[in-house]
């Protein structure tokens, strides 16, 4: 009874010995992880700011395109206490997080893979988690710094006003937060669909068209309602609708076709894209090119 005793003893302290000897080798992979992860975030960043086309393509277009729309529509939309400009402004917020978030990190895998970049990163001991930490941090800088000019110049030009309470700015943050994951993931999964160099239009075009149908460039209101039944299908709809319950006087929220901000939905739709995105990068998303072998 003694020996039985004293080998259930035995084994108890062999597996708890196994299981510490399992969560330090788990730690250890996780900080080799985090450590090769915050180079690989330094190189993404350093990278980014070097690369002037894309610079001027992000930071410029928003930009440009809001001091146009800013300038052909002026004036209080009927009904509101909110001008045009103020709209337009909201919506350029929503496509910089599109354009950084999405466009432009499926451009970049994209391009990494057809340069066999990624081919070269996958036979380095790099872990995989390591290289997308890094694209989170360039995706999170380069958004960060895009909404931030694009703050400054609606606040100076288009009358925009910051919001004074806590509440704002918390349903800023998470609706920037959540829109920004989405569109990460999906940026991911579709450079998947990127098959050649030239194929970037495959990613533009809808991009472009569904920037159209979401509230963007045209207020969400003034679209058919066939056209809004379509638009609100994808988040770029509910990115906007986030913004604009932000940064609008809450009069706005009786011209939205609902009557409301509709946060629970918003953050329902935009947590569902999260996990479409996932799927789409677990079914894209590979380290070779299509000429690799």
């Amino acid at each position: 009874m003694s020996a039985m005793a004293t080998g259930q003893t035995v084994e108890t302290a062999g597996a708890a010995e196994g299981t510490a000897e399992a969560w330090e080798r788990q730690r250890a992979t996780l900080r080799e992880v985090w450590r090769i992860g915050r180079v690989r975030m330094v190189v993404e960043v350093v990278q980014l700011t070097r690369n002037t086309g894309l610079l001027i393509y992000t930071f410029a277009v928003p930009v440009v395109m809001l001091l146009l729309f800013g300038s052909i529509f002026r004036g209080r939309i009927e009904g509101t206490d909110a001008t045009y400009q103020q709209v337009y402004a909201t919506g350029m917020i929503g496509m910089c997080v599109i354009n950084g978030a999405l466009q432009n990190l499926a451009y970049q895998v994209a391009g990494e893979r057809h340069t066999k970049a990624l081919k070269r990163l996958r036979t380095t001991p790099m872990p995989a988690a390591s290289y997308f930490l890094g694209k989170v941090a360039s995706v999170l800088a380069a958004t960060l710094a895009q909404v931030a000019v694009m703050l400054l110049v609606g606040v100076t030009v288009m009358g925009l006003s910051l919001p004074t309470s806590p509440e704002r700015w918390f349903t800023f943050a998470w609706v920037l937060l959540l829109g920004c994951t989405a569109c990460s993931l999906l940026g991911i999964g579709m450079s998947g669909l990127i098959r050649s160099e030239n194929g970037g239009a495959i990613v533009w075009l809808p991009i472009m068209v569904l920037q159209f149908i979401s509230g963007v460039f045209i207020l969400f209101s003034q679209l058919p309602k066939a056209v809004q039944e379509v638009g609100a299908a994808f988040p770029i709809k509910w990115l906007c609708q986030g913004m604009r319950s932000v940064f609008l006087p809450d009069s706005f929220k009786y011209a939205e076709p609902a009557g409301s901000w509709e946060h629970g939905r918003l953050a329902l739709v935009l947590s569902a894209w999260c996990v479409i995105g996932l799927l789409l990068c677990l079914k894209t998303f590979t380290w070779r090119g299509r000429d690799d072998g």
